[in-house]
């Protein structure tokens, strides 16, 4: 059989429900790559084998009873940082929320749960979600799978280098301008943002609550799509979660290997994602992406959106503005860090204090452009412009989907950049959502999928796919086709192609530890 990590969500779950493997035996085979890499690569903020290996447990004996459960019931996943959970804590990334445990579980991990999915642990981040790198994290960095070396990209890195690393077959993320998605482009793995309310974000620790969303992450589009529909559909406890009747993200995938799924598809590329800074072995990628989709019948149509070049700017300043908002709750007083200074002080000392020590250096310079563009006498002039360039975006949005089913790009502008890099020169790194950010304003879905590597480093590029709101089964049924375009050309599936798989196999056979 298999080595049970090599297998994906969806093959797992097909040898759990056959009985060919138990849960416990999936959980402990995860938990020990786990074991065995994460010294290395620091997906994981935490773990508790026992835990993990008591639902699994847990799992079997229904299954035993005969129980019907849910396709992925067993399955091993991973979860951000960013999402509470009663069973570990959840620090968002950040000293300030150091050793938290929440007494609820956030609605995802709940419904993930529900469907029978085994939490094996929390995944590293950027703190409170601020960055592109996963160098922002109090605890220290992640590193990509793939070049130890290189950053796995953010805030998400630790959920998609566990996925890519083979600790986990499925993990959990959030994308407020790009998180889900620049990681998978990095690493080689499947990311996607769903349309803004298609997932409850109760249970978030929010950063820009208008931007932030929930949403799945894996090796292929499938898995991806089948951890989608676990954790879709409306939540009563988000005031934002819509009232709305999805379609199965998973039959979609499974209809897009079809043989003419692309045929008549209408693809748009919009002048203003095609950056200048784009690396060339990226764009190679994408060009070749896009003949590949010609070839199977799809239409190719150049658009134009006059306002995506402002996206970057208007975003830099409605998600501090937010998260300055949505970070003042940590004062010291009602939970979280508490530092008191020498010989005491008042409450407004005991505050500064603890944001002091609490807040690394990102957080704190987005908290004060946050808290200065919402200051008055520049609300209108900073928020609110940014605000009204957002209605323009989503405006070109609107004109480009009249005219094409899918709009597709590079997800980034390049490959994975070394470990420090970037350090001293944050705009580096949100110019490197310039590809994402656009979604996230708009509320649309999104979807990256590797197609490559690049030849200047062999690293993964990828691709990202967007569609209107509600129309995320299309993203998976487009995704789920150029996946096998790219196996049919490689010969084999992408993520076979990874460093970390062949060091796995190797291992598995007795060869190289």
């Amino acid at each position: 059989m298999t080595e049970l990590i090599h297998l994906t969500a969806a093959e797992l779950a097909a040898e759990l429900a056959a009985g060919t493997v138990s849960a416990v035996d999936a959980a402990q085979a995860h938990l020990d790559r786990v074991a065995a890499v994460d010294g290395d690569l620091h997906a994981f903020l935490h773990t508790d084998a026992s835990a993990s290996l008591a639902a699994a447990r847990a799992i079997d004996e229904r299954r035993a009873a005969g129980e019907t459960l849910g396709e992925l019931a067993g399955v091993p996943l991973a979860v951000k940082d960013v999402l509470v959970t009663t069973d570990m804590p959840a620090t968002s990334g950040s000293r300030i929320l150091e050793g938290y445990r929440s007494p609820f579980d956030a609605t995802a991990v709940a419904r993930a749960r529900a469907a029978g999915l085994v939490n094996i642990g929390k995944t590293n981040m950027d703190e409170f979600a601020m960055g592109s790198s996963t160098e922002n994290s109090a605890y220290g960095p992640t590193h990509n799978q793939w070049q130890h070396g290189r950053v796995p990209g953010g805030s998400g890195g630790g959920s998609a280098v566990a996925v890519g690393a083979f600790e986990t077959p499925l993990a959990l993320g959030s994308d407020t301008g790009g998180s889900i998605r620049q990681p998978a482009a990095l690493t080689g793995t499947v990311g996607a943002k769903p349309t803004y309310g298609g997932v409850s974000r109760y249970g978030a620790i929010a950063l820009a609550s208008s931007l932030d969303q929930i949403g799945p992450c894996a090796r292929t589009v499938l898995d991806t799509s089948l951890l989608h529909d676990v954790i879709a559909g409306h939540d009563h406890h988000d005031s934002t979660s819509l009232r709305h009747e999805w379609p199965s993200m998973a039959a979609a995938a499974r209809d897009g290997v079809a043989d003419d799924s692309l045929r008549g598809l209408r693809v748009g590329v919009v002048r203003q994602l095609m950056l200048d800074g784009v690396q060339p072995g990226v764009k190679a990628r994408f060009d070749e992406a896009l003949a590949l989709l010609t070839a199977q019948g799809a239409e190719i149509v150049e658009i134009d959106a006059p306002h995506f070049e402002y996206a970057v700017a208007a975003y830099y300043l409605i998600l501090p503005a937010e998260a300055s908002s949505n970070l003042a709750k940590y004062d010291s007083v009602r939970f979280g860090l508490r530092v008191t200074p020498d010989g005491g002080g008042t409450v407004e000392d005991v505050m500064s204090a603890t944001r002091e020590v609490g807040f690394g250096a990102e957080v704190k310079r987005r908290i004060i452009l946050g808290t200065y563009a919402l200051s008055a006498g520049y609300y209108d002039a900073y928020y609110g412009s940014a605000q009204k360039v957002r209605t323009l975006i989503q405006r070109d949005f609107a004109n480009a989907f009249a005219q094409v089913d899918v709009i597709a790009s590079p997800t980034a502008p390049t490959t994975a950049w070394k470990l420090g890099e970037h350090a001293g020169d944050p705009m580096q790194d949100y110019l490197n959502d310039a590809t994402t950010i656009p979604a996230n304003l708009a509320g649309i879905p999104g979807l990256s999928l590797p197609v490559g590597v690049a030849e200047e480093d062999g690293l993964p590029v990828g691709l990202q796919l967007l569609a209107p709101a509600f129309e995320d089964a299309r993203l998976y049924r487009a995704g789920a086709a150029i996946e096998r375009l790219i196996e049919d050309r490689d010969g084999r599936a992408f993520w076979k192609q990874s460093p970390a798989f062949d060091a796995a196999h190797t291992a598995q056979q007795g060869g190289a530890r």
